[in-house]
């Protein structure tokens, strides 16, 4: 006789998965260097981030938490290195832009959910689902989700930058098991990232669900993923829900 699977937590990345940026980083950096005098091109200011943002996570991983960094100071140096590179080498003139930027990234109007997300959430509370976040972000995603009504969804938030642990990290998905006092066997994760999200919430043995969005699969993680683990939008969750749990695998 084979016993059916019921899965009584899901915990849930944020970043492209719950939520995205209602502007490009690019555009958002061009718009307050405006505000404050200095004009940089938004698409110079986008190609430099992204290269900063690697190194920064190279040398400082977690917001240089562990190497006495604060996420305000970690941010700050992102943003000064980025106008930099950007060709913008004042410092004072740049630390006023970097000091607005935190803030204005810690404002929930900054972000906005995608599609489906809400009622995705609430239909898995409905269904008496546990839900929670872990995710690697810093200290102002409490803030970002209460200010866009989605806090009250999560019985609580793990992120990197509270526990220390960054995904993939198999000690913060461990935290979120303990604290939910569940089996990895009966809870899943669901995040756009192969590596961070699908792989490492499998290693410990919890199910995983990768969010993909319209755009072709990478054919790596074609390759690895099966189907039925694919999310093309949040609202394919609840079917994936209730194949997962009739079948007689699971994992």
């Amino acid at each position: 006789m084979t016993h059916q699977l019921q899965i009584r937590l899901l915990t849930w990345d944020v970043k492209d998965t719950l939520l995205r940026l209602r502007r490009p980083v690019g555009e958002q950096y061009a718009s307050s260097a405006r505000a404050h005098g200095l004009k940089v091109e938004a698409p110079v200011l986008e190609q430099a981030f992204r290269q900063v943002i690697k190194a920064q996570n190279h040398s400082f991983p977690n917001y240089g938490l562990s190497q006495g960094l604060t996420c305000r100071q970690w941010w700050q140096d992102v943003v000064l290195q980025t106008f930099h590179l950007a060709g913008a080498r004042d410092a004072q003139a740049v630390a006023p832009i970097a000091d607005q930027l935190y803030k204005d990234f810690s404002r929930p109007c900054t972000w906005q959910m995608l599609e489906g997300a809400e009622d995705t959430l609430k239909g898995c509370r409905k269904r008496g689902l546990r839900l929670a976040v872990v995710s690697n972000f810093d200290e102002r995603l409490e803030g970002i989700l209460m200010g866009l009504g989605l806090r009250e969804h999560f019985d609580f938030v793990l992120t990197s930058g509270a526990t220390g642990w960054c995904k993939p990290d198999p000690r913060i998905f461990q935290e979120a098991l303990r604290l939910a006092h569940v089996e990895p066997a009966v809870a899943a994760h669901i995040g756009d990232s192969y590596h961070n999200d699908y792989k490492g919430a499998r290693a410990v043995g919890m199910h995983s669900f990768l969010v993909v969005g319209p755009g072709p699969l990478d054919p790596a993680v074609k390759d690895s993923v099966p189907q039925e683990h694919i999310l093309p939008s949040l609202p394919h969750l609840l079917s994936a829900l209730d194949r997962l749990e009739n079948s007689s695998t699971g994992l």
